[in-house]
């Protein structure tokens, strides 16, 4: 997924408007779908890279609602709304709620591009943090119960000893686990251990 080519999908009702868009971002290499509402963009788009470009006032669902809701959220693209009707309340509104930038028509080509480069960069820092957090579960699945008995106990500060006693083991075998643990979950040292156990928390929740 990280090697596919990004996306501009530019939602808005006004062809012409879509046209002069599309020309813009392609005459910088940048691909581009347009849509001529919300609807058109839920059914047919998918999970390919990118960003969206979203009017704010269009017939059916608004650019700003669609932004606000739940369906947005399963989507999870950066958005940058371009509006002929916007006013500073409804911008504001927007960059609180998380818009890489809401610009008004007519608007500065280069200040376009900028968000559009801005907004392309966070959804592949989001799409990258995505695939470490899978990684990093799949490599958590690869531990059996034992193990993951001592990845917790570790991670709390016990000591060997102490997990030991913790667990009715001997103190080698808790070694020989916390080895398997270190391997299987690629840590370098104990520091990197919990930053691992930290994430892997930090993902179940995500």
């Amino acid at each position: 997924m990280e090697n596919q080519r990004p996306v501009i999908r530019i939602i808005d009702d006004d062809p012409s408007m879509r046209a002069a868009l599309a020309d813009l971002l392609a005459s910088m290499g940048y691909a581009t779908r347009g849509y001529q509402s919300v609807a058109a963009f839920v059914e047919a788009d998918d999970d390919l890279p990118g960003c969206m470009l979203l009017d704010v006032r269009m017939p059916g669902e608004g650019g700003l609602a669609f932004f606000e809701s739940d369906a947005f959220g399963s989507i999870g693209l950066p958005a940058i709304f371009v509006s002929g009707h916007g006013d500073v309340a409804m911008a504001v509104r927007a960059m609180r709620q998380g818009a890489i930038d809401f610009l008004t028509k007519p608007f500065d080509d280069q200040a376009l591009l900028d968000a559009v480069n801005r907004a392309i960069g966070q959804d592949a820092a989001v799409r990258h943090e995505r695939a470490a957090d899978a990684d990093l579960r799949a490599r958590y699945g690869l531990l059996n119960a034992g193990e993951r008995d001592v990845l917790r106990l570790i991670v709390d500060g016990k000591s060997n000893k102490e997990a030991a006693l913790a667990l009715g083991f001997s103190e080698i075998t808790v070694k020989v686990r916390r080895g398997s643990v270190m391997r299987k979950l690629e840590a370098q040292s104990l520091p990197d251990l919990v930053r691992l156990a930290d994430r892997l928390g930090h993902a179940d929740r995500t």
